[in-house]
């Protein structure tokens, strides 16, 4: 499809345009969809992958113009399609033609009601599918990270439940199989005792990177200053006065000179200035003016190094068999490829009679995840229950916080696009959570994630504030925005009313 030197103000023209357009996205989807087939085997699935192989055809274009075209005349500019491609495409077309007096034999066929809104109900069911009925007062679900306390203390859980929660995430890099065991016992009383659903989530802790052992002089490391990044433990040397070690020693097989190395969350940046005998030599280039600290157990992010890890860990395989019998959800840890997932699946398939009915959550958390993100979703989504999560700390540094937001965005669509709900997750309400009061910023964060179909809470000492705020956040919202759709309930907000 092209515009230039196309007048679109001309109705017979844009119409032209719309149905180039139709026949490119129907052609390039169709490809799109034949090479993804084979690994589709739920049959309501394949409505889905159909509708996101149009979307991504119809996104490959620049349809700005085409967009601002289409506003005069009343018509759908195409913001909305994500859902419904090619019947959101055939509705605008047969109006217009309307309006041309086209012959409607030279047109598609105008979508039933029932076929244009097929994509919402598919959405709705895979919501349910994963994260289980929905809550009486609001659309999105709220999944709360328990701490270690929840697996003795059966009244915080209880609260939780009472206030809203809807998801219990139970994280495997933390505590063991007698905490987790006991911490889903307190769940399902809480369920009986309040009549009242709640999923597990369960996490694996994937082949995630941290800092190990740490040696330095000083409390801080600061900008300009060399590290160490060492295979094995630190060792007192001369020429190397800041070591740190890592858990996973092989990414030096795959880390190149030139690469950025990221440490706590994003907070300390390197560059690889030298690849030694002991590991390599980093040269800070992002730290705040006082330096930064260095310490164990913190992210290490290679956002530009081709990692070649296994996507299950060891200890990742040991858990399976607690997490394929108690848990509704397995958060896959640092996804990066549609092998992955097949990865998953095959062991699931070794400790299931029914693999299907436990739902995969692709945590999103690499810029590989990013790039792979259709074939992700259709390998698992082809086989059963998925839910995608934007895990937004990881992401920001793999991608730089310049191109979170964005990115946050293309996810949201793309997901939408094959009817994946989508988790929200970090930082939500974290000062909230933490501290007992919000900030103002991160409140409007939490009424935007209205867009997706769950959000995540981390734990703290106000966790069960933010809950009860974050429910009448989503409840009050519900009102207005259906995912990046504005809803226009009627306004009171210059009249008197309760928040």
């Amino acid at each position: 499809m092209t515009t230039n030197g196309q007048k679109l103000s001309d109705p017979h023209q844009l119409l032209n345009t719309l149905l180039q357009l139709r026949e490119e996205v129907y052609q390039e989807g169709r490809e799109i969809f034949d090479h993804w087939c084979p690994y589709i085997d739920q049959r309501a699935f394949r409505i889905s992958a159909l509708n996101l192989a149009y979307y991504l055809a119809l996104r490959r274009r620049e349809l700005r113009p085409l967009q601002t075209a289409l506003m005069p005349w009343g018509l759908s500019s195409l913001g909305r399609a994500e859902a419904r491609v090619l019947a959101n495409l055939d509705a605008v077309i047969t109006t217009l033609g309307e309006l041309c007096n086209t012959d409607p034999q030279s047109l598609p066929n105008r979508p039933r009601l029932q076929t244009f809104f097929r994509g919402t109900r598919l959405l709705n069911r895979q919501t349910q599918a994963v994260f289980g009925e929905e809550p009486l007062n609001r659309r999105v679900r709220i999944m709360v990270t328990f701490p270690t306390e929840a697996a003795t203390d059966y009244e915080f859980v209880r609260d939780l439940l009472s206030h809203g929660m809807n998801c219990a995430r139970i994280n495997c890099a933390h505590d063991s199989a007698n905490e987790w065991a006991m911490m889903i016992t307190n769940v399902r009383r809480a369920e009986r005792e309040l009549d009242k659903s709640c999923k597990i989530y369960m996490d694996l802790s994937g082949p995630k990177n941290r800092t190990s052992g740490v040696m330095m002089d000083e409390k801080r490391v600061g900008k300009g200053e060399q590290i160490l990044l060492r295979r094995d433990p630190p060792q007192k040397s001369a020429p190397y006065p800041i070591q740190v070690s890592c858990f996973l020693p092989e990414v030096f097989d795959d880390l190149k000179v030139g690469h950025p190395v990221w440490f706590d969350e994003g907070k300390l940046g390197t560059i690889v200035e030298a690849l030694v005998p002991e590991g390599a030599l980093l040269r800070v280039t992002h730290a705040r003016a006082k330096g930064e600290r260095l310490r164990p157990d913190k992210g290490i992010n290679l956002p530009e190094t081709q990692l070649t890890l296994n996507a299950l860990t060891d200890k990742d395989r040991e858990d399976l068999d607690f997490i394929a019998e108690h848990a509704d959800m397995i958060g896959y840890s640092f996804v990066q490829e549609a092998d992955d997932i097949t990865v998953l699946q095959t062991e699931l398939r070794q400790r299931l009679k029914k693999p299907r009915d436990i739902a995969i959550i692709a945590k999103i958390e690499t810029r590989r995840a990013v790039e792979n993100l259709p074939d992700l979703i259709v390998r698992a989504a082809g086989q059963q229950p998925l839910g995608v999560m934007i895990a937004r700390g990881d992401l920001a540094v793999e991608l730089g916080y310049g191109r979170l937001a964005e990115m946050q965005e293309e996810i949201l669509w793309i997901c939408e696009a094959a009817h994946v709900p989508v988790i929200w997750a970090t930082q939500v309400l974290e000062r909230l959570a933490k501290k007992g009061t919000p900030s103002r910023a991160e409140m409007t964060d939490a009424a935007m994630a209205q867009r997706a179909e769950c959000v995540m809470l981390n734990k703290g000492p106000y966790i069960t504030d933010a809950v009860a705020i974050l429910d009448g956040v989503l409840t009050r919202m519900k009102d207005h925005q259906l995912k990046k759709m504005q809803q226009l309930r009627a306004l009171r907000s210059w009249e008197v009313e309760p928040f």
